[in-house]
């Protein structure tokens, strides 16, 4: 029976197309998590490289969840990333976490030290990810709502020189293709705020409750704020399907007490380190519904940092309105809005959720897709191991793979691989015939190797050069490399290659 209800589990979770990673879990079965009920797997196939690890012994039983108690650590190489299977052109909300739990019995959040690295999405840049001044036990999380370039998603910690990246879990949840309308394959987002309002018994909110398990923080205001509830059923709109908030969510709001003698709403956002909204380009999503049992009059006015972003709005009775300015990025240092009672309103102004994100721009280009596959044919062909060999080839630029050289000339185009090195790299039996396919490649050495068997009849249309030299290589050399040798086009190096030219 037991086993029965776990096979269950996990196919009830890859039919909703969930992906739960348990960072450094140390054994290799997966586990049902007891505070959603989803299936978390170890990162085993996921990641390449880091080493496990496990929060501090005297920690273990203050974890929030079971996905604190062990993390990945990576104190090799600039960029580490963790590869995610996913659909092409697919919406998806991306969530990595974080538990520092001083497992390596440094101090490091509390040593008065900076302790901060990087998060990126593919090759771009998400977010900073800083624990500094933080508390052992306490999780950070952060949060992505993004397309997905190809069929996989790299999630990457990149080490800033400011403490070693590490990762407790991550987890990706598809979307339906037509929430968050703004999300593009140009513009990603990344959360600040996700509340719910209300007299609500648990301080977060997710699966099973809101099927994409977004997690909603509780925020139950104490006076001059006052709690409404409803048990009636709270509905989208018709044809309203871009952010889907679960019904449960808007049966409660915060408004205020009608002897106050203000008559106004201020959201604030959360505060800590990886908190700075002073440069950031914010995005406000309010969700209103009225839920009021009488026939009320209440109107207000929203505003960001003084500029009015709706006028005179009313939200309707038992349905919800989710306003927010199409897409458009704010500035807004403060981060803060202002729900201001109208003159004409009878009542004060009511909010039932609230979500805030700021841009992620999804600028630079992945390396064509031909040449990530060929590279990674290569990588496996000779088990190759080098510390800076993860992520994308070619982008960002900082980070690109030792020994290539890449063509980033056309601006508005995929960067190509023009130049493999691999001189002394303990390459061991044949040619790799993926090396030939790149249609881009201008110069590979290969020399000094231990490389054996015959040259491939190779079509070498734009190599330039090519070093084979002290490998043991036999055989004739074939006519197509023979070719363009002999027309000039080619430069070979043989320096002991046992081979004869024809």
């Amino acid at each position: 029976m037991l086993e029965h209800m776990k096979l269950i589990h996990i196919l009830h979770c890859i039919y909703i197309g969930f992906i739960s990673i348990d960072c450094g879990l140390r054994n290799s079965s997966s586990y049902n998590d007891s505070a959603t009920g989803l299936w978390f797997d170890p990162d085993d196939g996921y990641v390449e490289g880091g080493m496990r690890k496990q929060i501090s012994q005297k920690f273990m039983a203050d974890p929030f969840n079971e996905q604190q108690k062990t993390l990945m650590s990576f104190p090799d190489g600039s960029r580490n990333c963790y590869t995610l299977p996913s659909t092409i052109g697919k919406k998806y909300l991306l969530r990595a976490t974080f538990t520092y739990g001083n497992y390596d019995g440094l101090n490091k959040t509390l040593d008065g030290s900076l302790f901060l690295f990087g998060l990126h999405i593919g090759v771009n840049s998400w977010e900073a990810v800083n624990l500094t001044n933080w508390d052992h036990t306490s999780i950070l999380w952060k949060e992505l709502l993004t397309v997905a370039p190809s069929n996989s998603l790299s999630v990457c910690l990149v080490n800033l020189g400011s403490g070693i990246p590490f990762i407790s879990s991550l987890e990706l949840r598809p979307l339906e293709d037509t929430m968050y309308p703004f999300v593009n394959t140009s513009v990603s987002i990344s959360l600040l705020a996700r509340t719910r309002f209300g007299n609500v018994a648990d301080s977060i909110t997710r699966y099973p409750t809101d099927n994409y398990d977004r997690i909603w923080e509780s925020d139950s205001t104490s006076y001059p704020g006052v709690i409404l509830s409803t048990t009636n059923k709270v509905e989208s709109l018709p044809g309203n399907n871009f952010f889907n908030i679960p019904s449960v969510i808007m049966q409660n709001a915060l408004t205020v007490d009608m002897n106050f003698s203000r008559s106004r709403i201020i959201i604030t956002p959360p505060e800590g380190p990886n908190i700075d909204t002073k440069n950031m380009q914010l995005l406000p999503i309010f969700h209103f519904a009225e839920i009021n049992g009488s026939n009320p009059n209440r109107r207000f006015d929203i505003y960001s940092a003084g500029e009015l972003l709706f006028s005179d709005f009313s939200p309707s009775r038992f349905q919800v309105d989710s306003m927010h300015q199409n897409g458009r990025f704010l500035r807004n240092p403060n981060a803060s809005f202002l729900l201001n009672k109208t003159v004409s309103s009878t009542l004060k102004p009511l909010i039932n959720a609230f979500e805030s994100y700021s841009l992620v721009r999804m600028d630079n280009l992945t390396t064509d897709s031909e040449d990530v596959n060929y590279m990674k044919e290569v990588k496996n062909h000779y088990n190759l191991t080098r510390v800076n060999w993860n992520g994308d080839p070619c982008s960002p630029r900082e980070y690109s793979w030792e020994g290539l050289t890449c063509d980033y000339s056309k601006s508005n185009q995929n960067p190509r691989i023009v130049s493999v090195n691999l001189s002394a790299s303990g390459l061991k039996g044949g040619l790799a015939v993926s090396l030939m396919n790149m249609v881009s490649l201008v110069y590979m050495d290969l020399s000094h190797n231990n490389l054996t068997g015959a040259i491939p009849d190779y079509q070498l249309k734009s190599l330039k050069i090519l070093n084979l030299s002290n490998n043991q290589l036999v055989g004739p050399i074939p006519d197509s490399i023979l070719r363009r040798f002999q027309a000039g086009l080619l430069e070979l190096r043989f320096a002991v290659l046992y081979c004869a030219i024809r």
